[in-house]
């Protein structure tokens, strides 16, 4: 008698889990394999968002600080392209050679770089900014004089840009052209932006006698 009870017991403590055991663990399961992969894409998507934007405002930083860098060092000198006669004003805010675009702007600027005069080229620059393609662009020729049939060389800026729009401060008031021979206290350029929006930022530029006479007057941008 006790080794049959025996007998049935073991076959009970041997007969496995039932179905219904095995489907609750399986969904038991289920339930903590998607939310570890829910938190795991939220992290990856998280790190994925952090890296573009830091890399975008690197990008507008970097822009910015070129386009700064030009704007300082603006030069009395205008600009001669094709090896033809030199353009009258000494800031220009269209050109075919450059930019098809009205919102545009070129000019010489001073400061680039060439130590000791070892390339063949001055240490001045004539350069551009215009928009392509929803692209900001910064153009500039190897020689401050271009010769015939050189073309500019283009380097992108900002990308995802639907608007560009430059100013100009005389001293008394911000105006979107700028048609005399002079440079004017500062420059504006605001663009807008897919993402940001609007950007705009204001440089002071080496202003002429003019300028200057305006600036000692104690007329602030």
């Amino acid at each position: 008698m006790l080794s049959r009870n025996t007998t049935s017991l073991m076959q009970k403590n041997n007969s496995g889990f039932t179905l219904l055991e095995v489907l609750i663990a399986i969904a038991i399961f289920s339930i903590i394999s998607l939310s570890s992969f829910t938190i795991f894409d939220t992290v990856l998507r998280g790190d994925a968002i952090a890296k573009q934007s830091s890399e975008r405002q690197n990008e507008l930083q970097r822009a910015f600080l070129i386009i700064e860098r030009d704007i300082t060092q603006i030069s009395r000198r205008t600009i001669r392209l094709d090896g033809e006669a030199p353009l009258e004003r000494l800031i220009q805010t269209a050109s075919d050679s450059f930019a098809s675009e009205e919102q545009a702007i070129a000019f010489v600027r001073h400061g680039w770089t060439n130590p000791g005069l070892l390339l063949p080229r001055s240490d001045m620059q004539a350069v551009a900014y215009r928009i392509s393609e929803e692209t900001l662009q910064r153009l500039h020729f190897n020689f401050v004089d271009s010769v015939v049939g050189e073309e500019p060389k283009v380097r992108p800026l900002i990308t995802d840009v639907t608007e560009i729009l430059f100013e100009y401060y005389d001293g008394k008031k911000w105006q979107e052209t700028w048609a005399t021979n002079s440079l004017p206290l500062a420059i504006a350029i605001e663009i807008e932006t897919k993402d940001f929006g609007v950007i705009r930022r204001q440089f002071l530029v080496p202003g002429d006698g003019l300028a200057k006479k305006k600036q000692a007057a104690g007329t602030k941008p």
